[in-house]
Parts: structure tokens; sequence; C-alpha cells
């Protein structure tokens, strides 16, 4: 009787991972960008990772704004405005407000391969192309605010808003929410600090049902902070007011009022500027003298 023999490898191919991801390399001629490895697997969130692998693939001059952002990806506008704000701490986003030659002040964004480093220069302005090549410049560091004594630092800071001293209606407003959206708990000093701000909308002319659903419209399904972050960001710009109602030329004049006089036929009340007889003993008079 003959032997039975396996078709299965002994062993498996010591080239190839026993577990874990195996790439399936493509060589790629065109529509593809380079992004470096420490961004690509920067530790934290992976909304920052997408928005500079978004920017990267973008052409020079295309827009980059919040409103933008939002319009291509999912999240909302608190998690692109946290991507674009670390990338900006790690230096690899920069935004500029540079003047241009008509005057006009336009804000300039900089995505940066390595964090600090500046732009790789334009090889039609090397004036000797085939001399021994610069060394590589450092990278440029990140400017850092200078350290302010703590004694400063404490008389500089104000203190905390004092919840007695808020508008009422304000602290009424911002204490309701929490009916709408069982999240939104707010604290003494954080109701305090609001206060001003949803005074300035209802100084405007809104009506707190108003407010209420402003703050409380298309809320994210997780905070990723505290509630009273998310409130301030709604709450940063002032309403437009209520224009004043349009003032007459002349003053309005009220008619003077016909004095109240008893009839003489029927001694009836009724107003009328000479004394005489009301207007039904006048209609009988008329049918007896048409009669």
């Amino acid at each position: 009787m003959a032997e039975s023999q396996s078709n299965a490898l002994l062993r498996a191919d010591a080239g190839a991972p026993t577990s874990g991801v195996i790439h399936v390399r493509t060589r790629l001629t065109a529509d593809f960008t380079v992004i470096s490895n420490a961004l690509a697997q920067r530790r934290g969130s992976a909304v920052t990772v997408g928005v500079a692998a978004y920017i990267s693939s973008l052409p020079d001059g295309s827009s980059v704004t919040i409103t933008t952002l939002c319009e291509h990806f999912d999240e909302g506008e608190i998690l692109i405005s946290r991507a674009l704000r670390e990338l900006e701490a790690a230096g690899y986003l920069e935004r500029r407000r540079e003047r241009t030659p008509t005057g006009q002040v336009r804000t300039r964004t900089y995505l940066y391969d390595v964090p600090g480093g500046d732009p790789e220069p334009d090889p039609e302005l090397d004036p000797d192309p085939d001399g021994p090549p610069e060394p590589p410049k450092p990278s440029r560091p990140r400017r850092q605010p200078a350290a302010a004594p703590v004694e400063e630092e404490q008389a500089e800071t104000p203190p905390p808003p004092a919840l007695a001293e808020a508008d009422p209606r304000a602290i009424a407003v911002l204490a309701a929410l929490r009916r709408v959206d069982p999240r939104l708990v707010l604290s003494e000093q954080e109701a305090a600090r609001l206060a001003p701000a949803v005074s300035r909308w209802l100084a405007a002319g809104l009506l707190p049902t108003h407010i209420t659903d402003h703050l409380t419209t298309r809320l994210p399904e997780r905070f990723l902070g505290r509630p009273s972050g998310i409130l301030a960001y709604r709450l940063r710009e002032t309403p437009l007011p209520l224009p004043a109602p349009p003032r007459s030329a002349a003053p309005s004049v009220r008619p003077a009022a016909v004095s109240v006089r008893n009839c003489d036929g029927c001694d009836r009340g009724f107003r009328a500027a000479q004394p005489g007889r009301c207007r039904d003993c006048r209609s009988r008079e008329q049918l007896r003298a048409a009669g």
C-alpha cells in the first residue's frame, strides 16, 4: 500500500510575517503624496493625522479654512479646529497674517513636512548648481513665549467672576440648558464666565428660547472636554442688535373728544358738538314728515 503524502509546506516562508499587516505595494507615478512617518505615525487623534494628510495632498493655493475642511470631512468644526491647533502646536502648520501689495491683509497657511523646517530653495535661483552642496540648515526653532515671574503672572491673572454679580436672566438661561441636554451641566464659575456673553445676546433682542436653540442644536455625540468650552465657542460672536424704530417727523395729534349731551327728545345721552336730538329721534321726525 502506498504511503500518504501531504502537499502542505513543512515550514512557513521566512520572509513573510506570520501576523500583523502585510503591505501590497504598488508603484505610483501620479496622484500620490509623500508624508513623513513621524506625521503618519503620530500618536493621538486620528483626525489630526487625517487633516494633515489631506492638506498635504492639496495643491498650493487651495482653501484650507475650517468651513472648507468641514465640507470635506464628516467631523464638525470643533474637532477640525482642534486638529489644526494640534498641528500648529507641533510645528507642522503655521498661519501668518501677511499684507498683499494692494494693502489687504490675508491669512496664509504654511504646512511643513518637518516641524519648524524651511521651504526648499528653488534650483533655478542657485547661482552655482555644480558647486559643492551647502551644509543643511538647522531647523528653525519655534518661538516660545518668554517666561514671566510667578509673582507677576499671579498679579495679572484676573480673579474668577462671582455668580452673584452676573445677570440673573443669563444665569437662568444657562441653568435651563440641562433640561434640553442633560450633559450641559455647568459649575458656578463656568456660568459666571458665560453670563456676560448671554447678556449681550439678550440685549441684542434675542429671546431666551432663541439662545437655547442656538446652544443646543447639532451638538456632538461625545464631548472631548467640558461643555462650557462648546458653549463659549458658540457665544463668541455678538449678534447684531435690532434697529431702532423710525421716528415720525411730526408728533401725533390726538383728536379732541366730543362732549356728551342729552337728547332734547328722549333725554338719552349721545356725543355731539352742539345740543339737539339724537340720531334715532331725527330719524323718527324724518319718517313722520315723509308720511
